[in-house]
């Protein structure tokens, strides 16, 4: 009699030898897009007054969402969901003192999706529901091809796309970037209202740009701080007159204490969506991510185990080996034997 410890090691065989016969396909992790959009997200020009949060409701028709059951006045969502796709958390340290200081201050960090350059939830969603767009790299929800199997939800590192529970025809939510409104010449409606540039839309190349040159400045150092959409070097009156919102609305400001580092920049093979602080990122609810997705190791594990069949193969045979050998035989063949 084959016991289930035989069964399962005679799969593991099956497996380990379909995986040695399989051919390698091992992938590189995608790059952003040359024309990626995204976001600069500067928590040390935040102020934590919550416009961006009221705008993409607004912008995405997303219903208000109650802190408690009780107070139902003021739209205070505690983190993202289905129906909220960006939120500003707070981080605070002792006395909460000094404005973007690690001991005894307080701070400001945005969470909203980051539009990996090779996103998990793309390459998880068994229905292609979840795409990025080729050209400007927005990773996009299709509800019409969801399936509701949320596992987008279990695949992103950031833990950004929320299905609503709520509805008997839940759907996906995240930020799209507000692709729904560039063809009306709107970028996204966080950006168009913050009112300290603390979030900037542009093209991910450029937004990156910015965020080196600002890191290459001096703490207290004056500098033009831009809002709203950054310009693309040199975009023509033309490109500029195609979108909508505020034009230049740049000031002078004075340049934070930052973190030497970007964060997007190379985490999880590079997001679109990039951001400073002056608190380590740990401390502020960021992962501490490789410089690789996730997705190019999962699908190359699948691809050789499942390359040309091999591995439903392999189990299929364990199967078979695994029943012959509990056929208990009928009295026919017991007595011709």
């Amino acid at each position: 009699m084959t016991t289930r410890r035989d069964f399962l090691r005679g799969c593991l065989a099956g497996g380990a030898v379909a995986a040695a016969a399989a051919p390698a396909l091992a992938r590189e992790t995608h790059a952003r897009p040359p024309e990626a959009l995204g976001l600069l997200y500067d928590g040390t020009l935040c102020i934590g007054c919550q416009a961006c949060v009221a705008a993409c409701k607004q912008a995405n028709d997303n219903p208000p969402e109650f802190a408690n059951a009780v107070d139902r006045l003021w739209d205070a969502p505690v983190d993202t969901s289905g129906h909220t796709f960006n939120i500003i958390k707070m981080y605070r340290h002792g006395t909460m003192e000094t404005r973007n200081a690690e001991e005894n201050g307080f701070a400001f960090m945005k969470t909203s999706c980051m539009h990996c350059a090779d996103p998990s939830c793309v390459s998880a969603c068994p229905v292609s529901a979840m795409t990025k767009n080729p050209e400007n790299g927005i990773v996009g929800y299709d509800p019409g091809l969801c399936i509701g199997c949320r596992y987008c939800v279990a695949a992103c590192p950031f833990g950004i796309p929320k299905y609503q529970y709520d509805s008997p025809t839940g759907q996906i939510g995240k930020c799209e970037l507000c692709r729904h409104r560039h063809g009306e010449g709107h970028y996204s409606a966080c950006a168009e209202v913050c009112p300290t540039g603390a979030t900037l839309f542009g093209r991910t190349e450029d937004l990156l740009a910015e965020a080196r040159r600002r890191l290459a400045l001096q703490p207290g150092q004056w500098t033009t701080m831009p809002r709203g959409r950054l310009p693309a070097p040199g975009e023509t009156a033309a490109q500029a007159a195609s979108w909508k919102g505020p034009r230049d609305q740049s000031y002078e400001a004075q340049v934070g204490h930052y973190v030497q580092h970007v964060y997007g920049e190379t985490e999880y093979g590079g997001t679109q969506v990039l951001k400073l602080s002056a608190i380590p990122f740990a401390k502020v609810g960021m992962p501490d991510l490789p410089p690789y997705a996730a997705a190019a190791t999962s699908e190359t594990i699948q691809h050789t185990l499942y390359g040309g069949m091999l591995m439903p193969l392999a189990v299929l045979g364990a199967l078979t080996v695994v029943a012959r050998r509990n056929v208990v035989p009928d009295d026919d063949e017991k007595g011709g034997q």
